[in-house]
């Protein structure tokens, strides 16, 4: 039988979010694959009987908690899987080895890559002294990065994409019916952008339908410039918004991309080279995409003609693209589920279960 892979995710606290739908998505390619999941101490998932979970870690200590474990699995010779990693995690590997880590131990997924030069010079040390340290990371450019500072066992992994049976990417195929904010609810996300938009269609006496996940991405905490949007959104009193609070299932998260235009006006700075996994499912679900230019998320939108990549989240030019999308709706949202039927190919989970050699 194969080693057992450990699967560790302290942020992994119920089944709404991407932490969820990454780790859901692998453990759906790994069949029968010895796994074991290490999440949240009260995490509310539902994995195969075929897969260990041990609900562990708490947010306050949750470092500590991770070093112990990283020490634990490594003394026994365990293999070792971070598929949220940063820096942070690089260091506590680190220290909890007794020397240089074997090869084919330790796995870790970085999602995007951008340090400092001092955080840099600290990498380039750690890469010096744990070389075996096997790096995946979803584009080619966060790879060239990690490699220049010395990690040379770093290898592409497409994101894994949640996948969707074809009768439900099926039902994605009606007529526009709402506008869309899917996923955490972040400052960087844009979400006090599209809380800028619905002020203006109250304004302007519209109708236009909008549904909101204003869920926080770990531990219910917000960024200030959220948690003050989600006041302005409370004060405004457009009657056409439907707020999403509650834990979703993976179905019903999935269900919202029917009939939508998906607002994702994302922080140029922070996703030029950041892929989204609100864009994959979104794609899968048949809903067209208005984001900012200069993304990764523009760059797959363009590519597909699946939606409009703007320059401004000035209210104005959103709602102008949001007309736009809604004139000519069934073409957009047919190249969006072409788009989706494409990616659940090429970020397939199969990808990264076999650079994982489980």
């Amino acid at each position: 039988m194969a080693d057992r892979l450990h699967i560790i995710e302290p942020t992994l606290t119920g089944e709404a979010g991407h932490c969820f739908s990454f780790v859901s998505s692998l453990i759906n390619a790994a069949g029968d694959a010895p796994l074991t999941v290490w999440c949240g101490r009260s995490a509310e998932v539902t994995f195969p009987a075929t897969v260990r979970v041990n609900r562990f870690f708490l947010r306050k200590i949750r470092r500590l908690q991770a070093l112990w474990l990283y020490r634990k699995l490594l003394k026994g010779h365990e293999r070792i899987f971070v598929p949220t990693a940063g820096r942070t995690d690089l260091v506590l590997l680190d220290l909890a080895a007794s020397g240089q880590i074997a090869p084919g131990r330790v796995y870790v997924y970085i999602h995007w890559f951008r340090p400092s030069p001092g955080k840099r010079a600290q990498l380039e040390k750690l890469a010096r002294r744990q070389p075996e340290i096997v790096i995946l990371a979803p584009t080619a450019s966060v790879c060239e990065e990690l490699r220049s500072v010395g990690f040379n066992r770093t290898r592409l992994a497409p994101y894994p994409i949640t996948p969707c049976e074809a009768a439900a990417c099926a039902t994605a195929a009606q007529g526009f019916s709402h506008l869309l904010f899917a996923g955490a609810a972040r400052q960087d996300k844009g979400f006090p952008a599209v809380v800028d938009l619905v002020e203006l269609l109250h304004a302007r006496g519209d109708s236009l339908p909008v549904t909101l996940q204003t869920s926080a991405e770990h531990y219910d905490k917000y960024d200030d410039a959220t948690r003050q949007a989600i006041g302005r959104l409370e004060g405004c009193g457009y009657p056409h918004v439907r707020r999403v609070a509650e834990t979703l299932t993976q179905a019903d998260y999935q269900g919202l991309f029917a009939g939508a235009i998906c607002l994702q006006l994302y922080s140029q700075q922070d996703f030029r080279d950041r892929i989204s996994g609100v864009t994959l499912d979104a794609l899968t679900g048949g809903s067209p995409v208005i984001t900012l230019t200069d993304t990764w998320m523009a760059r797959i939108v363009t590519r597909y003609d699946a939606g409009l990549a703007i320059d401004t989240t000035e209210p104005e030019r959103v709602y102008q693209a949001v007309t736009q999308v809604m004139a000519d709706y069934d073409r957009y949202r047919d190249n969006a589920l072409k788009a989706g039927r494409e990616l659940q190919m090429h970020n397939s989970a199969e990808h990264l279960f076999h650079e994982l050699g489980i």
